[in-house]
């Protein structure tokens, strides 16, 4: 049944459950990164120990941050969830620039990541699918646009997911509830299979840090602060189901529970998941892997699962991975959208994106143009390229919404507080000091880093322009 506004518009309903509302946060997080990334970070932190210490800091934060989140959400459960944090901590201007490098920048791009490996992973079942480009669109000086049929599949996958996320939040939420369920058996299955391979080696799992390596200096801790941006954008988009808060039932209770039972969910399969790894692989193995020549199929995970059981267990894996991603995608369309109608409904975006469709009472507009937006930037752009572009800028707003905890607590003292975020103040304290060393290790580390916060402060002008209008 709709709710309706004062003034008579449709709004948003309430359709998801508690089980809905940790499977988006599961489904949202769990996507082609823990089959990918692990290779590339061992090749950089160089031994066993470093490898599940990254991956252990990175459960850590997120933990932290999601159970921060957890008394934010409880307390203000409207539309927008980390941008209405942010409006009411520091300011409308903030809440907007959050909003605005989201929809530029941090949603969109993050979607085209897993767009791109959706469409590497559909060549394992149709080999004519592939990354290599195949046909020119144009050309603006030595910048050179072109189409590959991996990325066309890819779009027509997002465009799919953005027209059927406007047919209602039970659709949406039924896509990601059997998508969240499929990709965790998946998972599973990985870890048991490598875990439990009886030419496994335990031993794998040292030595705890590469040898004469000082891993206190400030070089190795850039280098490892670096390494991380894997893992982070593995555990990434567990604060979407913030976004849909007006759409969750009794969200008070609901919220601060799927933020927390699922992000332990999800760190507990990663971390498994890489002992699995190094279980049957040593750490110069998986190192010599990352450097190979291989099909663009054949990430670490699949490797793992072929050498335990087979071609056919390998290609299995694949079709998981698929339903993963396909299963990140709805989520991330599905949640991101709401950011932008809560932007609108505020007067700081453009008016269109506020909109509700009449009859199922979700921001379809906002859903096509997030969609098409992220097709665009799905043709700019490599799978590497476009995680590093949207780590950094996503670390910076996290630290600032846990940040917003301390202020609100000043601010507004008499606020109703259902749940009180764990072990505060020293806790998110503990989590703005981490997350803000690797914020600054990653803009060192990573060279596409920089324009993700080029982009925020091309915010500021268009929020008082905005501002100016509305006035």
């Amino acid at each position: 049944m709709s709710t309706k506004s004062v003034s008579g518009k449709t709004e948003l309903i309430k359709g998801l459950g508690p089980f809905s509302a940790t499977c988006m946060v599961v489904g949202s997080m769990i996507g082609s990164g823990i089959f990918i990334v692990s290779a590339d970070m061992a090749s950089q932190v160089k031994s066993p120990g470093m490898l599940l210490l990254a991956w252990l800091v990175t459960g850590f934060v997120t933990i932290i941050a999601a159970l921060s989140y957890g008394e934010l959400a409880a307390a203000m459960p409207n539309a927008g969830g980390q941008y209405v944090y942010l409006r009411e901590a520091f300011g409308p201007m903030w809440g907007y620039l959050y909003g605005w490098t989201l929809f530029f920048v941090i949603q969109t791009g993050t979607i085209a990541a897993v767009a791109v490996a959706f469409g590497k992973f559909l060549n394992g079942f149709f080999p004519q699918l592939t990354m290599d480009p195949r046909w020119h669109l144009f050309s603006i000086a030595r910048w050179s646009v072109d189409v590959s049929q991996g990325q066309l599949a890819a779009i027509v996958a997002l465009l799919v997911l953005g027209i059927a996320n406007c047919y209602g939040i039970r659709w949406g939420a039924a896509i990601q509830n059997l998508t969240t369920v499929g990709k965790t058996i998946g998972l599973l299955g990985l870890i048991l299979l490598a875990v439990f391979y009886s030419r496994g080696d335990w031993s794998h799992l040292t030595p705890m840090k590469p040898a004469n390596t000082d891993v206190w200096s400030l070089g190795y801790l850039f280098i490892f602060g670096g390494a991380m941006v894997g893992s982070l954008f593995s555990s990434d988009a567990w604060n979407n189901v913030t976004f849909t808060s007006s759409e969750v039932k009794n969200p008070r209770r609901n919220l601060p529970l799927a933020l927390g039972l699922g992000t332990t969910i999800v760190i507990t399969l990663y971390l498994l998941a890489n002992l699995g790894y190094l279980h049957v692989m040593s750490i110069q193995d998986i190192t010599a892997f990352n450097e190979s020549k291989r099909p663009q199929t054949l990430t670490l995970g699949v490797h793992v699962v072929s050498i335990v059981g087979g071609a056919v267990w390998g290609k299995l894996l694949i079709a998981a991975i698929l339903v993963s991603v396909f299963g990140t995608m709805n989520g991330m369309s599905l949640a991101g959208a709401r950011v932008y109608y809560a932007m609108a409904r505020d007067g700081v975006f453009f008016k269109q994106l506020g909109r509700i469709h009449p009859r199922y009472h979700t921001p379809a507009f906002a859903l096509i143009v997030q969609a098409l937006w992220a097709s665009i930037l799905t043709l700019s752009g490599k799978y590497n390229e476009l995680l590093d572009l949207v780590m950094f800028a996503i670390m910076v707003f996290y630290v600032m919404t846990v940040a917003g905890l301390f202020v609100l607590r000043r601010k507004r003292p008499d606020m109703e507080r259902p749940y009180r975020a764990v072990g505060y103040p020293i806790v998110p304290a503990i989590y703005i000091v981490l997350a803000a060393l690797i914020s600054v290790a990653i803009l060192h580390e990573k060279p596409y880093a920089l324009p993700g916060l080029i982009i925020t402060l091309v915010g500021v002008p268009f929020y008082f322009i905005w501002k100016w209008k509305k006035a």
